[in-house]
């Protein structure tokens, strides 16, 4: 069987496609550097992160970027011997209306090199292409602007684009307008057996996302609904263990099976505070994941195999098995000259600015920039929360010179929602503390401050720092011995840490456990970190 989610964690808007007998899943990555996330697979049950194509300044420049701005749903395909790949650069969120910039990207090698980005327009967002079988290509997107950012403004639009010149033809044609769902965005078009089928993400993003499928004898259109409903939902199952199913993509095997990848959420339940949940069905801190369900034809429509709603397993493709003896947990020593592609980092690449992984051997050392509150330089590294209960720790040393500097291990969902175990420099008592910031919708609350410090011994080199995750609540412990934790006496609520909690100033990523090293006085500081292991209980 094949066990859902197959990407765990923040993975969403999985666009799916297949070169011979590898298939490929690019996902949304939004401020987190670098941009876009590529996984492989010969079977479709064991994924590997293949590429990170967008992993320099010149090909994505997000420093400033808004929370939740960014990368949104990469369009990957394969055509004329090239990796196609087209993403949406969000600039501006908290607005009347949004703003970002389209672009492709083109290899021969889902690896890379990838070639410079081609400007797509600023008009739309969740383009695809579409290669037509005469050679022609087609832009695909959900326009929006000053006047059809939002409901009841539902068009697809569709673009011929020229892949020699690189330009997009000015005439604009609608060739779907939505249903009765409504957000009617992430278009793909595919053609089989002489029908052109243009699946859509339709709902909205939360619970109530759902994939459609319309179906028409001409490229252009019209479109006629599938009488069967939506091909992917949860919004009829509110006890399902999966929800938020919706933003789909399909891909045929080698041997005539058909697939979707979809977008799904793991919630945490509230089973004595409904009123926390939303529509009852809980939070998710892990975020928006990738699932993936078999599809069947019925009289030339698609359906999903045993009913729309989400699955935990489904069974597997008749693909030989190919397990790339990838762990769900994760350790680093810091031994390698680059990062970890487990780590991300935000907004910015991580260059000598940030930190170094050579300076010392065996240590990953953070510079102190930006604090977390930042759109900007921070010396933040990070990896996803993949498990609803989880342990990660890591061993520091630290040597602070004033109250402005601070380093340690941190909780985060975006800059206005997140946790920070620290260690700085008390003035007052000339010694290094350990203390904890939550900053819970711009809200700041300080532990351990003014009278209840916990002071690190002098003779303490290194501090092992560690969270531990317990489904809705998560907890901070120190040591100074690698052996003998002291646990913190406050506790935080896990379910803080999602897009259901945060209300819109943030709704589109998940949570992440990362380290930290910041200075705001500018006299400069920095942090080793000799370890870091993440292990799911």
């Amino acid at each position: 069987m094949i066990n859902n989610p197959i990407l765990k964690g923040f993975h969403p808007d999985p666009s799916v496609c297949r070169n011979g007998e590898d298939y490929y899943i690019a996902t949304s990555t939004f401020e987190w550097f670098p941009g876009v996330r590529i996984f492989h697979s010969k079977d479709l049950k064991n994924w590997r992160l293949a590429a990170t194509p967008l992993d320099s300044v010149d090909m994505l420049d997000m420093k400033g970027n808004p929370d939740s701005g960014g990368i949104w749903a990469p369009a990957l395909s394969y055509s004329d011997g090239l990796f196609w790949l087209l993403f949406t650069d969000v600039k501006v969120i908290d607005a009347p209306w949004k703003n970002g910039r389209n672009f492709l990207v083109t290899s021969s090698s889902i690896e890379g090199p990838w070639s410079k980005p081609i400007p797509m327009g600023n008009g739309g967002f969740d383009p695809s292409l579409f290669h037509s079988d005469d050679g022609q290509k087609y832009y695909v997107y959900r326009p929006w602007g000053p006047r059809n950012h939002s409901d009841p403004y539902n068009k697809i639009v569709m673009q011929a684009f020229d892949a020699k010149t690189n330009r997009l033809d000015k005439k604009r044609i609608t060739i779907f307008e939505g249903t009765d769902l409504k957000y009617t965005e992430a278009p793909n078009i595919y053609k089989k057996d002489g029908y052109y089928y243009l699946l859509t993400a339709e709902g909205g993003t939360s619970f109530e996302h759902s994939v459609t499928v319309a179906r028409s004898q001409d490229l252009f259109g019209p479109y006629e609904l599938s009488p069967h409903g939506a091909l992917v939902t949860t919004w009829h199952t509110p006890s399902n263990e999966i929800q938020k199913a919706g933003h789909g993509a399909l891909v045929e095997t080698q041997n005539g099976e058909w697939f979707i990848t979809y977008l799904a959420s793991r919630p945490l339940r509230f089973p004595d505070k409904p009123l926390l949940a939303k529509h009852g069905r809980g939070m998710c801190p892990l975020g928006r994941e990738t699932a993936i369900d078999r599809i069947e034809w019925q009289q030339g429509w698609p359906i999903a195999v045993g009913g729309p709603h989400a699955k935990l397993q489904i069974p597997e493709a008749n693909l030989p098995a190919c397990d790339w003896g990838i762990s769900e947990h994760f350790t680093d020593n810091f031994d390698n000259s680059k990062l970890d592609n487990n780590w991300q980092t935000l907004r910015i690449p991580f260059t000598d600015k940030l930190g170094s992984l050579t300076e010392k051997s065996g240590v990953l050392r953070l510079y102190g920039n930006d604090s977390l509150v930042s759109l900007f330089e921070q010396s933040t590294i990070a990896t996803r929360w993949r498990h609803h209960h989880f342990s990660a720790q890591t061993k520091m040393t630290f040597s602070p010179e004033n109250f402005q500097q601070s380093a340690g291990i941190c909780c985060y969902y975006n800059t206005s929602n997140w946790t920070y175990c620290l260690i700085d420099f008390d003035e007052e008592l000339g010694k290094r503390c350990l203390r904890l910031i939550q900053i819970d919708q711009q809200i700041a609350t300080f532990h351990h401050y003014d009278g209840n410090e916990i002071i690190v011994p002098d003779n303490i080199a290194h501090v092992w720092m560690k969270v531990d995750v317990e489904g809705l609540d998560y907890y901070y412990s120190y040591s100074f011995d690698g052996d003998n934790w002291i646990q913190f006496e406050k506790n935080f609520e896990s379910w803080k840490l999602s897009d259901d909690y945060i209300n819109g100033r943030g709704f589109f990523t998940g949570a992440f456990v990362g380290l930290h090293c910041e200075d705001i006085s500018g006299d400069g500081c920095f942090a080793d970190f000799e370890s870091f292991t993440y292990q799911a209980k």
